[in-house]
């Protein structure tokens, strides 16, 4: 269970497999730089830079998993597409996979592509439909808010691992006699515990973020753009 952690380590998938995730990791951080440029303001600029070093140091703070005998870390998807949307989101989550590779060592360097394509691609894609979804149906308080950011990042953590569990299946170095299915349920186990913590920061922090400058979580943006029909009748009426 050591070596089946979310940050995959060289030799644990194969050569080719890792090769072609590399190139659905480059295709998709090309996209997200195309989209995510004309997000970039004088507002969100510095955020994401905050952001990613936020999640930076977050990563690096480790609980443990004592079901499991590993230890969990945000991964930072769910609170940077509430807080950058999800092409900067994306970005913000690779850039810090990346330095973490080439200097902590932590994931092979081999294997950015498949850390990439899970953490900050797939991860950051299904916070953000589930946020886009809630916010839809659930009051934009900061309990509705906290509640979003929860489920959003419980949900890219499991994920993320079922990804893993995908890439094993189609590259994995050791052969598990077929019980694939036991790999998905210890890696689900784990991400599970490992989704609630990562839950409560990302609800605490978006929470906090919201309640000084609500103007800052991409999430929120345009919640006070369109008037009320009773602001629109005073404009009308003057």
């Amino acid at each position: 269970m050591e070596t089946l952690a979310l940050h995959i380590s060289n030799g644990i998938i194969d050569g080719p497999v890792a090769a072609v995730f590399a190139a659905v990791a480059l295709v998709a951080m090309t996209i997200c730089v195309l989209r995510g440029r004309h997000d970039l303001d004088d507002r969100l600029a510095p955020m994401a830079g905050l952001v990613a070093a936020f999640i930076f140091a977050v990563q690096m703070l480790n609980f443990p998993i004592f079901t499991a005998g590993v230890s969990g870390h945000l991964l930072g998807g769910a609170l940077a597409a509430m807080l950058v949307g999800p092409w900067v989101g994306a970005l913000c989550v690779s850039v810090v996979l990346i330095v973490q590779a080439l200097v902590f060592g932590d994931g092979g360097v081999a294997m950015l592509g498949l850390n990439i394509t899970n953490m900050a691609v797939l991860g950051t894609a299904a916070a953000y439909l589930l946020i886009a979804l809630l916010l839809r149906v659930l009051p934009r308080t900061p309990a509705g808010l906290g509640v979003t950011a929860f489920a959003a990042a419980l949900v890219s953590v499991l994920v993320a691992a079922m990804g893993f569990v995908l890439q094993y299946r189609l590259g994995g170095t050791t052969d598990l006699g077929g019980n694939l299915g036991g790999l998905a349920g210890t890696m689900a186990g784990a991400h599970l515990l490992i989704g609630i913590g990562e839950g409560l920061i990302t609800a605490t922090t978006v929470v906090t973020v919201a309640k000084v400058r609500p103007d800052l979580v991409y999430a929120l943006r345009g919640l006070h753009a369109a008037p009320t029909p009773a602001v629109a009748a005073v404009g009308g009426a003057r």
